[in-house]
């Protein structure tokens, strides 16, 4: 028993140190980033983002916030500035390797200001439109309140969404090695974003929200929902659309906190990836219980949940970004972030027509006759797979057709 004990823990340590050498392969992004830079035309674009927070103050220059809680919630309107399509890739943030940052090459902050409740009312009325919709966006674990805000506008811009964009922040220290401190620090929050999403529901301005929610910031979204549904009776129907986006939630908590809302919820859209890594040692320091991010959405008793609580879930193992981790698929990958601006966040029906996967299939049968080896070649490009009750029967449909005319090597090698 201590034997298998020492091997667990080391497994648990040797897989906190790739996690740690990963992350630091990432980090160097400058501290001071939100102090306002003068930004010119030049083809840079702008995105203006109301920012609440439980976050305390600091006074260190273009921080505004530290990693440490504060006694309430806090807003202020962030305008970030965002390079020229010529000096960036989508999916990617320009972080500046000093500050101030250069406004052609580098996210940069342009303008910054506190507001009351009141002013973020008017912020929602001149940023939302006609539509009168709001994007809700909580981080994960790990992140600066400067690096949470510069994630979200690249995640805004490159989407093309037109929501009014609204990031939550919660006292995150950024550091890998504060996971707990992080995670009891989501629970501190709960009833800040609760505080948030009432306000944003009471008000006439706002006539839908879609929230989404990352890694650990999901387990925040889902517990804040959670107490909602349970102080009002049910969650309100203006929050009609939550995306999770490799969720860091024991499963079997995800399911409790699912009936806990009742029946009237929104619709739920998730992002998996079984090659997480971040989740991988989650998992290890979880007592080994999967995580929500991480499952197969093919397998039981998960495909059963999925199908009863009508929720969406895109596959994005088979995808390659330029994350070591696995771990922010959603916001790096092009075609993600696209997929999310064009009909995600707007809370429309995904298919795998949407994603690529119908229309592969379609010429995986109109080449029917081609050896197994080719056909395997076609199933690795499928980068991005739709579980969705609602079209999943056209799918299965699709799928037979693909056996029967291919044989079942073909099908093995498709992974399904």
């Amino acid at each position: 028993m201590f034997t298998e004990s020492r091997n667990a823990g080391r497994a648990v340590l040797s897989l906190g140190l790739a996690l740690a050498l990963a992350l630091a392969g990432c980090a160097g992004t400058p501290k001071g980033m939100l102090s306002p830079v003068q930004t010119a035309g030049d083809g840079t674009s702008k995105v203006d983002l109301l920012v609440a927070t439980t976050r305390a103050p600091t006074s260190a220059p273009g921080m505004l916030f530290s990693g440490e809680r504060g006694p309430d919630v806090s807003l202020d309107r962030i305008v970030v500035s965002i390079p020229p399509e010529s000096a960036r890739k989508v999916g990617e943030v320009q972080w500046p390797k000093k500050v101030p940052g250069n406004p052609r090459t580098d996210f940069v902050t342009s303008d910054v200001e506190r507001l009351d409740s009141t002013a973020a009312r008017g912020w929602f009325r001149k940023t939302a439109g006609r539509k009168r919709q709001l994007l809700l966006f909580v981080h994960g674990f790990n992140n600066r309140y400067e690096e949470s805000v510069f994630r979200f506008a690249q995640i805004v811009h490159d989407s093309g969404t037109d929501f009014a964009p609204l990031l939550f922040t919660w006292p995150s220290r950024g550091s890998v090695f504060a996971y707990g401190y992080d995670r009891e620090s989501t629970n501190f929050s709960r009833d800040g974003l609760e505080k948030v999403l009432q306000e944003a529901v009471a008000s006439p301005d706002v006539g839908s929200i879609t929230v989404l929610a990352h890694s650990m910031g999901s387990w925040l979204a889902v517990e804040s929902l959670r107490q909602l549904a349970i102080r009002q009776g049910k969650i309100p129907p203006k929050i009609d659309n939550v995306i999770l986006a490799s969720p860091d939630i024991d499963v079997d908590v995800f399911r409790k906190q699912m009936q806990d809302m009742g029946p009237d919820r929104p619709h739920f859209t998730i992002f998996v990836s079984r090659d997480d890594q971040a989740l991988r040692l989650s998992r290890a320091i979880s007592g080994g219980v999967d995580r929500l991010g991480s499952l197969d959405p093919t397998q039981e008793p998960y495909r059963s949940v999925f199908e009863k609580d009508d929720i969406t879930v895109l596959d994005l193992t088979a995808l390659r970004t330029g994350d070591s981790l696995n771990h922010s698929k959603f916001a790096e990958s092009p075609e993600v972030v696209r997929l999310l601006g064009q009909r995600l966040i707007d809370g429309q029906t995904v298919t795998d027509s949407d994603t690529g996967l119908g229309q592969r299939l379609g010429s995986v049968l109109a080449g029917a006759a081609q050896s197994a080896g080719s056909a395997a070649s076609v199933a690795v490009s499928l980068p991005i797979s739709v579980f969705d009750p609602r079209t999943r029967e056209n799918l299965g449909e699709q799928m037979g057709a693909v056996r029967q005319s291919v044989g079942n090597t073909f099908y093995s090698a498709a992974g399904h």
